[in-house]
């Protein structure tokens, strides 16, 4: 099973997508109970909800799915969010709190290392190989991390979730200009709420990527799913009447990104 894929482009942007795969394998796959086996933490469809949205931007996909192991945590296992619900590097409990894996089939520090080579690893090494090569390009590079979660989530935050949620780790993770650019168009999106570093501030891959000193800059998009599903429940269908007006504000903000870029292009060589 390859565990990413790649799509090389011209463009200073590269679009990350971590938690987009439903790719089990059989031998992890029947450790997980009947919750589990609902995959229900998955970004569903968001792959789909930028595709074409920014001619020349490089793609790279995660296949596997966040419960073999979560290609956005620290490999070493470090808390995002200290002192806050969320889920570990292999998780154990989906969003909800709830157990995902049958008894005694629980994830072991072993599981941890094999995984880590399996697909951790590899996905990362694709990523910073994308990276690389695009800042060779263009003497800078912009990750977008590319996301989503449901709007309803008590075990992780109160209330609903804002529907545009931007993380830079507090302004760390990119230029100044890059993150105005994205909180404006968030910001004139009629009809839509966003929040700058709220409950999501980036994760580890915007946090590790993240050095605009050096012209990698990386900022993260956790988007609602209520903004581009019909329902936030199975079969988490793709509802494109609700995704057309959000795909109109997600490239622009790509265009908008992609032109700093260029302008910030000379800085860094």
């Amino acid at each position: 099973m390859a565990v990413y894929e790649v799509h090389q482009g011209s463009s200073p942007i590269i679009l990350a997508f971590p938690h987009t795969g439903t790719d089990v394998p059989d031998d992890i796959a029947a450790r997980l109970n009947d919750t589990g086996q609902i995959l229900a933490d998955t970004d569903w469809h968001i792959h789909h909800l930028y595709d074409g949205l920014l001619d020349g931007a490089t793609t790279v996909c995660a296949t596997f799915h966040r419960y073999c192991i979560d290609a956005n945590r620290d490999p070493e296992g470090t808390s995002l969010y200290p002192g806050q619900n969320t889920t570990g590097l292999i998780p154990t409990t989906d969003f909800d709190g709830l157990p995902i894996w049958r008894d005694g089939f629980e994830p072991t520090e072993e599981d941890v290392t094999d995984r880590l080579a399996r697909f951790h690893t590899p996905y990362h090494t694709a990523l910073q190989g994308e990276i690389d090569r695009v800042k060779a390009l263009h003497g800078v590079a912009i990750l977008y991390d590319c996301h989503s979660i449901r709007a309803h989530i008590p075990f992780l935050f109160d209330g609903k979730l804002p529907d545009f949620n931007i993380g830079t780790d507090n302004g760390w993770t990119c230029d100044p200009a890059i993150e105005q650019a994205v909180v404006d168009v968030a910001s004139h999106a009629d009809g839509y709420t966003f929040v700058l570093n709220g409950r999501f501030k980036g994760g580890w891959t915007t946090r590790y990527y993240g050095k605009p000193q050096a012209g990698v800059h990386a900022i993260q998009m956790e988007l609602a799913q209520c903004t581009h599903l019909a329902t936030e429940a199975p079969p988490f269908a793709y509802d494109p009447g609700k995704a057309e007006p959000l795909r109109a504000h997600l490239k622009t903000i790509l265009t908008r990104i992609e032109a700093i870029a260029l302008s910030l292009k000379d800085t860094h060589k």
